[in-house]
């Protein structure tokens, strides 16, 4: 079966370690994992995943052109590779930069409301979405008991006013508020993924989850380099799933958004 990875992060190598250790401390994680284009394709290949979708995180608006440049470069060399590009909610001229990625071929956007700062729902960037909608898909950390910036409420609030935005919301829809997510996202028609979750969640739990949403709006993902690629594999294949939802989640529906 094919394995499409929709969750990974990669930095250059000058700071793929600092990058790691920082994002492990902001979650209060632990990782023997560095989040470099090497590592990951070795964990990954050893896991049995074929194909890998990159998505970085401008935490400093300054940063975000740089960091789609060396997405690009990456994706680029490496067939293996699909990349999305970020945007930071106070990046100069954020339009011109989404016509910069869709013109680079990436496919689509990934932003993180916690560590970068900024409510899901930030009027900032309704442009942006609304500029999106149609065109891109934004995939959005969701989700922390700790912060309100990406609540799924939030996230609501976004697909309601921008209703041909094709929305993904990470970590089952919301990281540790899990029922909260279902109640606000359920009968949209966003896309969810299940990395960083295997940890909190039963399979049992997860699984009922996942129905809740709908295997065909759920996307396999391993949040490299947080966790080891081969055990979130193990812990998939360990959900009591019919086959033909564990292709869906595998690698179809991810051929649908980004072979779109």
């Amino acid at each position: 079966m094919t394995l499409i990875d929709f969750h990974t992060h990669v930095y250059p190598e000058r700071i793929a370690e600092k990058a790691t250790q920082a994002t492990c401390s902001f979650y209060d994680l632990h990782t023997q994992l560095v989040g470099t284009t090497e590592v990951l394709l070795q964990k990954g290949k050893e896991a049995g995943i074929d194909r890998f979708v990159l998505l970085p995180v401008a935490v400093k608006p300054e940063q975000a052109h740089h960091i789609n440049e060396f997405t690009l470069a990456e994706v680029q060399a490496h067939p293996e590779f699909y990349g999305f590009g970020t945007l930071h909610a106070a990046t100069e001229n954020p339009l011109e930069e989404i016509d910069w990625i869709i013109g680079a071929g990436l496919k689509g956007v990934k932003m993180h409301p916690d560590i970068q700062n900024f409510p899901i729902d930030d009027p900032r960037l309704f442009p942006v979405y609304d500029r999106m909608q149609g065109v891109l898909p934004v995939i959005l950390h969701t989700g922390d008991p700790r912060h309100d910036n990406s609540h799924p409420r939030r996230m609501r609030r976004v697909m309601d006013l921008f209703p041909r935005l094709q929305v993904i919301a990470a970590h089952l829809g919301g990281w540790s508020v899990f029922d909260e997510a279902i109640a606000y996202l359920q009968d949209t028609s966003c896309y969810v993924d299940l990395c960083s979750c295997f940890q909190f969640l039963s399979p049992e739990k997860m699984t009922d989850y996942i129905r809740r949403y709908g295997a065909e709006r759920v996307l396999f993902g391993t949040d490299f380099p947080l966790w080891e690629p081969a055990e979130e594999v193990k812990a998939f294949e360990r959900l009591p799933l019919r086959d033909d939802e564990r292709e869906l989640i595998a690698y179809q529906n991810a051929l649908r958004i980004l072979e779109a």
